[in-house]
Order: C-alpha cells, then sequence, then structure tokens
C-alpha cells in the first residue's frame, strides 16, 4: 500500500507551481538562463491552465 500511496505524492509538483511564482530567494545563485528558464515555465503554466478553464467551459456550455 504503501508504494502505491508513494506513486500518488504530489507535495514536489505542488511545491514547485508555489516557488515558481513567488518571490525569489536571494540565497540561491541566479543567472540569465535560470531566470528564462522560470519564465518560460511561468507562461506555459499559465497557457495550461487557461486551456483547461476552456476547455471546461466548452464541455458544460456546447
Amino acid at each position: 500500500m504503501s508504494k502505491l500511496k508513494d506513486q500518488f505524492k504530489l507535495g514536489e509538483a505542488f511545491g514547485y507551481f508555489f516557488r515558481i511564482f513567488s518571490k525569489p530567494d536571494p540565497s540561491k545563485p541566479t543567472n540569465f538562463n535560470i531566470k528564462t528558464m522560470h519564465v518560460i515555465n511561468k507562461i506555459s503554466i499559465l497557457m495550461f491552465l487557461m486551456c483547461v478553464i476552456v476547455m471546461i467551459y466548452r464541455a458544460f456550455f456546447r
């Protein structure tokens, strides 16, 4: 049972989701590549959420 429970742990995924939209930690190193990666990730997460909302809207109102 514990192996099955381990497969569905989403703590790291949600932790990243909240961490990417928060203020950057000044103690961690940063450079242009990391900043660019985080901006692209933010854009992709927002686009994904927008598409999910559109799909739900279309499913209920068509």
